[in-house]
């Protein structure tokens, strides 16, 4: 796998910046983890599927609190304005008829309680470490940082178009409602990461700011990475599930 470590050394034009960000998607973006490689080969078990939708609902319920944070440290009010949508995407006009909300109705579709998936209490200890660090990197580190890490965004639709269609035809109990977040997601994550790109293309004018948002990518593609190595050696075939932890035969 390709080190990105210097990949800005003496400089890159906006165009080979672009490449490499891609670059890092291709190697390190999470379509690429045996545990999405099973779950398009409709190999997972549901209790397995239950633990990825617990888990990543800890994942969305943070997204519109590092946007935020994000949202209150920039100083351009066009900014702020493209900024909030992603916001809006999440929450919804009220509070809770956005993304959460639709992500909360997979983990319902396959079984699991609303009011357990939203108290996060059975997340794995690894996925709260993750989405912490996460939102911590957004609220802590340069701004022209914290919008880099959101180009994960530029990948989205592709696992989207893998997982989708695969999860309807390999799982009997999966039903396009319940899939129903993945309705806008890509339209939303294509506006969303075209405006990010053109930021830090624009705005990642140094040697020194040009490594630090390939860094940044690489750090979230890192989180989403860990995620699923958590699901894996907690749910697969190790089991090693920590104490407190969502317990499949618990969740039904």
């Amino acid at each position: 796998m390709k080190d990105f470590h210097d990949a800005a050394k003496g400089g890159l034009s906006a165009s080979q910046l672009e490449t490499v960000l891609r670059e890092v998607g291709a190697e390190r973006y999470h379509n690429r983890h045996p545990y999405h490689h099973r779950m398009v080969a409709g190999t997972l078990s549901k209790g397995e599927l239950q633990a990825w939708a617990l888990n990543r609902y800890c994942y969305q319920a943070v997204i519109p609190r590092k946007d935020a944070s994000i949202l209150a440290r920039a100083e351009d009010p066009a900014f702020r304005a493209e900024w909030r949508k992603r916001i809006e995407d999440h929450d919804g006009e009220d509070g809770w008829s956005g993304g959460i909300a639709r992500w909360l109705k997979l983990a319902t579709g396959l079984g699991l309680p609303a009011d357990m998936v939203k108290s996060q209490r059975l997340a794995l200890p690894a996925t709260r470490f993750a989405v912490g660090a996460y939102l911590n990197f957004c609220a802590q580190r340069p701004l022209l940082e914290a919008v880099a890490s959101s180009l994960t965004e530029l990948f989205s639709p592709v696992i989207i178009g893998e997982r989708v269609p695969a999860m309807l035809a390999k799982y009997d109990y999966v039903t396009k409602e319940t899939l129903a977040y993945f309705d806008k997601r890509p339209e939303q994550a294509s506006r969303d990461s075209d405006f990010a790109l053109a930021y830090v293309l624009q705005h990642a004018d140094t040697t020194e700011r040009q490594q630090s948002v390939i860094d940044a990518l690489v750090f979230k593609c890192d989180v989403l990475w860990s995620m699923l190595d958590a699901l894996m050696h907690a749910y697969g075939e190790a089991g090693h599930i920590p104490p407190g932890a969502f317990r499949p035969e618990e969740g039904r």
